[in-house]
């Protein structure tokens, strides 16, 4: 079978600026995704701006809404795109945030031209429900139907189904992962594949490798923050605004909530023993969200509870509030956060702040960092991947040495303590990947790989086509 004629704008050899073009027929088109460059996959300082002409490019169907998959919508719009932005119920809701960010650092800071992008946005956005059929294109030459399913990666996040159909020919469907997520995530549902696809277009971020446990990882979490409080000062976790932050959030609560049951009997204990108890005061323990843009993604996580998982929504009627428990304090303003700052720094009060960004290259967590590193007092607790040549980076290999940072030109010493938990990666590793493939009833007749370093292609495609050798079936995977 002759597949659709696709292009790759991004992610084709890297793992940001995800933007795939797919012919309908020889004049109309639509795109998956118009993401940002991020990192070692940035080439030039043209501001995002798009390499390609949108002629004909009927739509846009989003998958989810990290920078890396939207942060080019700005400039699609300002090149002239027309066409409506298809993504998940979800998505629509979040969508609107992210691309406000995404124009001031690509377009404008002006307020008025804001308001009026952001205005465009909200009537351009089509939200699809998971599961139903929505006709995108209906014409003599070809009919497509387009899916979203849930894809487990962040809230809203889905991978597309789209149904081509000629006059005269057998219908070919042709599937985009987008990012997929990791089983055993707080609050979403495991992702279930598709039944079929003929052309699949994969990512393979992990495909080179399986994480770290992740059914326990809210326990080495717990063992870790209880390690840093001995030290009797603030815990430090640099974290990403949406997703991450709200995964964090759940599992701090779900440990508070064990130690509020603990609480009465550990008193009666320690009053029989004549001592005072555990050192931590874990039901008086501050949990510091220090994030404007984290905080409206909470906001919006708790408007959409309908689209949790089981366990999320039971915690919800035994009455608990995994996002906005009574512990955590929301801090907005920038004078609360120097306030906040300053009251940490000057006290031996334990805390656990949770602040922007999650490598440690801007935001608030670079302030916190600036004051706290170079007092033995405090730890830092990192829950993602650092990349190379990030500050966060640097703060992970060389604190536990003894080392040192540059912070906005600025040498900050490492006495902190300094740890790691693994198994918070949102992505689906090597196994999940193989399992997205492998679990479908009709396997594809064509696989392409995108989104991964060359190794972890290579090594995915490796692992596919032994896969398919092994079931006696046909398939072909390719590497764009």
């Amino acid at each position: 079978m002759k597949h659709p004629k696709l292009i790759h704008h991004g992610a084709r050899e890297g793992v940001t600026g995800s933007c795939h073009q797919l012919w309908l027929d020889e004049a109309i088109s639509v795109l998956i995704d118009c993401g940002a460059c991020q990192g070692k996959d940035e080439v030039g300082d043209d501001g995002g701006a798009l390499e390609f002409p949108i002629d004909g490019v009927k739509a846009l169907i989003v998958t989810h809404v990290h920078i890396d998959h939207v942060g080019r919508v700005p400039n699609l719009l300002a090149a002239g795109f027309e066409g409506p932005i298809l993504c998940s119920e979800p998505s629509a809701r979040l969508l609107p945030i992210v691309l406000e960010d995404a124009f001031r650092l690509s377009i404008s800071r002006n307020q008025e031209h804001l308001e009026q992008y952001l205005e465009l946005i909200e009537q351009r956005i089509i939200p699809l429900p998971y599961g139903t059929w929505f006709t995108l294109h209906e014409a003599n030459t070809v009919e497509c139907r387009v899916r979203l399913q849930p894809a487990g990666h962040v809230l809203g996040s889905a991978y597309v189904e789209l149904d081509l159909v000629h006059p005269g020919e057998m219908g070919e469907r042709v599937v985009f992962s987008g990012d997929l997520g990791a089983p055993h995530s707080p609050i979403l549902p495991d992702l279930v594949p598709p039944e079929r696809a003929d052309l699949l277009i994969l990512e393979s971020t992990y495909g080179d490798r399986r994480h770290e446990d992740r059914a326990h990882r809210r326990n080495r979490l717990q063992a870790v923050i209880e390690r840093a409080l001995e030290d009797q000062g603030t815990v430090l976790i640099p974290s990403f605004s949406i997703g991450r932050t709200q995964e964090l959030l759940y599992e701090l609560e779900e440990i508070l909530h064990e130690k509020h049951e603990r609480a009465d009997v550990a008193a009666e204990r320690a009053e029989r023993a004549g001592s005072n108890g555990s050192e931590i005061d874990w039901p008086h323990l501050p949990i510091i969200l220090d994030s404007p843009l984290a905080r409206r993604f909470t906001d919006i996580y708790k408007e959409l509870k309908s689209f949790w998982d089981n366990d999320a929504r039971h915690r919800l009627e035994e009455g608990r509030k995994p996002l906005s428990f009574e512990q955590l304090v929301i801090v907005d303003s920038h004078e609360e956060h120097i306030g906040i700052l300053n009251q940490l720094t000057q006290t031996a009060r334990p805390a656990i702040v949770i602040a922007g960004n999650g490598m440690c290259s801007g935001g608030r967590i670079v302030n916190y960092l600036k004051a706290m590193l170079g007092d033995p007092r405090h730890n830092v607790v990192f829950v993602g991947y650092q990349a190379e040549g990030t500050p966060g980076r640097e703060i992970q290999t060389y604190g536990p040495k003894g080392g040192y940072v540059d912070l906005e030109n600025e040498r900050i010493d490492i006495r902190a303590g300094v740890d790691s938990v693994a198994g918070y990666s949102a992505h689906a590793d090597q196994a999940d990947l193989v399992g997205f493939v492998t679990r479908m009833k009709e396997w594809p007749s064509e696989i392409r790989l995108i989104h991964g370093e060359s190794e972890a292609k290579q090594c995915l495609a490796q692992l596919l086509r032994q896969r398919y050798q092994e079931a006696g079936k046909k398939g072909k995977i390719t590497i764009p």
